[in-house]
């Protein structure tokens, strides 16, 4: 006997979604044994979004369902028993135990030990039993005692933590969620809070909670079929929470969209007071598959006073941001260089700036420069033998650009321009010439741009699922950007450079 996962909804008729999950809670170790017991008829449980839809429309209580639907609404289809089939794609997931009371819907997906195809009768789901149970626990425990919707909001905040003592891994041990509460004390009812030892004051003034998403994308790009291009997103989520109150409590939710690329290797600060095991176990190492959890990303926290990185990410999404190739030829005393970049149709085509650097170590400064650029303009750095073309704030329809050009050197000076003791030798692209001499062609072009209010894996903070558990109604702000890091894409003609793993040991400089 064990539940799947558990919702608390308010119904809100007039809003554009008619609903808002007030809390949610899944089992990870009970899906998967959901996942072994029910085999080929096997139906995941869909993320917060999703399900509120699928749910309400089965309830009738969108604001746009009018209309008779046979598959809902036909006399064979009467419902006596709060138990729902939820389509969820092609598929259906069933059973879900449901009901409406006093505003808030109460909802959970019982676990069911056997194949799902053909139906068990309902008698022999133990767990839909305790799903009730557990259901009608939560609401005695909500309606006891409420007055407003502050003491709402407070008992919703103590529910994260009442289920790991009445309801651990899914698998109910006491419907009585006020007892519960009482024999763990919490300082919020039994006492006053005191000031914790590790936060050094209190914030006065208007209440504010402003959150940030960074992430940088690193790149190397080959152009070879003998090695493979890589790619990966880092991210930090930042906070900054100005709340009246010693321990003031809030929940911070991030969200992906459907096509989304799921976080992995998620760490988080201290502060975040309990976290659903399926956010610490998605890990980069492990092959992705469609069961990847996927969010939503909930982290309850009781926030210091100061600016503090809420969590870091990875993640692998499917393509790279910008697609690169870069060729370098020697001829004579020159070199002819051609550069095509490509934006994905996906990534947004707003810029803060775009431009691409292009150095030349150990040798010579610019003494000549001819090119041609289908977009942008070019700037020459001769003494640091440095090219940078700025692309600007925008990629043309086409979505694709080129520059060819060709540069000539005077005499090297390490006094003034750039050298580079590791990219020589070994570890350096040399080439012979006529005279004897040998000259490094080992070069690259490194991209450097910004796109503010966008994430390349959609991570985004929904300000309404922000949940604030303090006095006064704070304003909250949500920023997010795309910036690149090592964004390297590499002279197609040269080999490799040297890797163990996916370290790069050839240093190269800004």
């Amino acid at each position: 006997m064990a539940q799947r996962a558990v919702w608390l909804i308010s119904h809100e008729p007039g809003t554009p979604l008619c609903g808002i999950v007030k809390f949610s809670r899944r089992y990870p170790t009970v899906e998967k044994r959901a996942k072994v017991f029910n085999g080929a008829s096997y139906v995941p449980v869909p993320e917060d979004g999703p399900f509120l839809k699928a749910l309400l429309f089965e309830l009738r209580l969108l604001d746009d369902e009018k209309d008779f639907l046979e598959s809902r609404d036909s006399c064979s289809h009467i419902n006596k028993t709060s138990i729902y089939g939820l389509p969820v794609g092609s598929e259906e997931l069933w059973p879900v135990v449901a009901f409406l009371k006093n505003g808030m819907i109460y909802a959970c997906v019982p676990l069911v030990e056997q194949t799902l195809s053909p139906r068990p009768p309902l008698i022999s789901i133990s767990g839909i039993s305790q799903g009730f149970e557990l259901l009608f626990g939560v609401q005695d425990f909500l309606s006891s005692g409420q007055k407003n919707d502050t003491e709402l909001n407070t008992k919703l905040s103590q529910l994260s933590d009442l289920l790991l003592q009445t309801c651990p891994f899914g698998t109910l041990l006491d419907a009585n969620l006020q007892n519960s509460l009482d024999n763990i004390n919490f300082a919020s009812v039994t006492h006053p809070q005191k000031q914790p030892a590790w936060k050094t004051g209190t914030y006065k003034g208007k209440p504010q909670v402003s959150i940030s998403i960074t992430e940088k994308v690193n790149s190397m790009q080959y152009d070879k079929q003998e090695i493979a291009d890589t790619w990966q997103v880092v991210g930090v989520v930042t906070c900054k929470c100005d709340l009246e109150g010693s321990m003031p409590n809030v929940t911070i939710s991030l969200s992906l969209p459907t096509n989304g690329s799921p976080l992995q290797d998620i760490l988080v600060h201290p502060c975040v007071t309990s976290l659903d095991s399926a956010i610490l176990t998605s890990s980069s190492i492990d092959a992705m598959d469609d069961s990847a959890f996927s969010g939503p990303y909930k982290f309850p926290l009781t926030p210091p006073l100061e600016s503090f990185n809420l969590c870091y990410y990875t993640s692998q999404v499917p393509v790279p941001p910008i697609l690169g190739f870069y060729q370098v030829k020697e001829e004579e005393v020159q070199l002819k260089i051609a550069v095509n970049l490509k934006l994905h149709e996906s990534v947004k085509n707003s810029f803060e700036f775009c431009e691409a650097h292009i150095p030349f170590y150990n040798r010579g400064p610019i003494t000549h420069v001819e090119y041609k650029a289908s977009f942008g303009q070019l700037e020459v750095f001769r003494e640091k033998s440095l090219l940078v073309w700025i692309i600007g704030q925008k990629f043309p329809k086409s979505m694709e650009i080129s520059l060819s050009g060709t540069i000539t050197f005077g005499a090297k000076n390490h006094e003034k321009q750039p050298f580079d003791q590791i990219c020589i030798g070994g570890t350096a692209y040399l080439k012979k010439r006529k005279s004897g001499m040998l000259t490094m062609l080992y070069v690259f072009s490194k991209l450097h741009f910004r796109i503010l209010d966008y994430t390349l894996t959609g991570c985004y903070v929904d300000q309404h699922s922000v949940q604030v558990f303090a006095s006064g109604k704070p304003k909250i702000s949500t920023h997010r950007k795309l910036i690149s890091s090592d964004y390297y894409i590499w002279n197609s003609k040269a080999p490799a450079p040297v890797t163990y793993g996916s370290l790069l040991l050839v240093r190269c400089h800004n």
